[in-house]
């Protein structure tokens, strides 16, 4: 039997580093689910694994699109599946990294089935955002589906027109559709998974996603983000750490503003992830020191597995 190790929790919490340990250990790849680290244009901002780091291991999904693909998790789960037949002809076991839990559910479960949504009612709520925003569109979701706006990804713009055009065509949540009925795969699965997810008391993960940010501002942020600003009506870049500095060359709020709301909103964001993986019983949690209780925890995992 083949494995999947997979490593999730929220931004900054030190899965890179821990996957990194883990798949060294094993003598394994390391494949990315992170829905951003995928674009070769997008690395500060994306806090991509260092040249160093990506010697270390083989990585898989790291610059590997481009913003101007339109990519999405369906596509994810079909690719990473091809991926993982080939890889498991010389290896027992893959790691599987990231914070993107749509994308992280993809390759594991498959994708829930969703209903057939009108033209009109895309090209309605489409016009509704152009002329009114998003926070209009953000108050109907909130109104109509409270569980999914506390876990969707509040800056994206496509996710909230998505959930709106599946709320207005069928009149029930769009969050009813995401609870376990999975689509019709053609891929099945031929791995069993393992999950772990990383945590550290939320005060320090505030902090160490404060200083990321200051990390990220010293290592040229501003610059890769005016670089872009011809494509940053792209739905790659409708993501933290890109909009609030689009919004500051923009005019729209000085620095000291757009400062103060990239680190909320990343912290908003790592609350949304935590949220997400929460309700997910199949995770083990761990501190990122307990390195050895890991590995532990995934011999006993494979154990049982050989049991039965």
């Amino acid at each position: 039997m083949n494995f999947l190790l997979v490593v999730v929790g929220a931004t900054a919490v030190g899965k890179t580093d821990l996957a990194i340990r883990l798949a060294q250990h094993i003598g394994t790849d390391i494949i990315s689910a992170d829905a951003r680290q995928f674009y070769k244009e997008m690395s500060i901002g994306t806090a991509k694994p260092t040249a160093e780091e990506l010697g270390l291991v083989k990585h898989h999904f790291i610059d590997s699109h481009s913003i101007e693909d339109q990519y999405n998790a369906g596509l994810f789960e079909k690719e990473v599946l091809g991926l993982l037949e080939t890889l498991f002809r010389e290896k027992k076991m893959v790691v599987l990294v990231g914070g993107s839990g749509m994308y992280v559910k993809a390759v594991c479960e498959g994708l829930d089935t969703m209903p057939t949504v009108l033209p009109e009612t895309r090209n309605i709520l489409q016009q509704e955002f152009d002329e009114y925003g998003l926070t209009h569109l953000l108050a109907e979701l909130e109104s109509k589906d409270p569980d999914y706006y506390q876990t969707v990804d509040r800056a994206n713009p496509q996710r909230i027109l998505r959930a709106l055009e599946v709320i207005r065509s069928t009149q029930q949540p769009y969050s009813s559709f995401r609870k376990g009925e999975q689509a019709l795969n053609p891929n099945p699965r031929n791995f069993c998974t393992i999950k772990i997810g990383l945590a550290r008391p939320r005060e320090e993960l505030y902090a160490r996603i404060d200083s990321r940010v200051d990390k990220m501002i010293a290592e040229g942020l501003l610059d890769e983000v005016r670089n872009l600003t011809p494509f940053k009506n792209l739905n790659a870049l409708q993501t933290v750490g890109y909009k609030e500095i689009f919004d500051f060359l923009d005019g729209t709020q000085d620095w000291q503003e757009t400062l103060r709301l990239l680190k909320r909103n990343t912290r908003h964001y790592a609350k949304r992830q935590l949220t997400w993986f929460g309700k997910d019983s199949e995770i083990a949690w761990f501190a990122p020191h307990q390195f050895e209780d890991i590995i532990e925890y995934v011999k006993n995992k494979l154990e049982k597995n050989q049991k039965n």
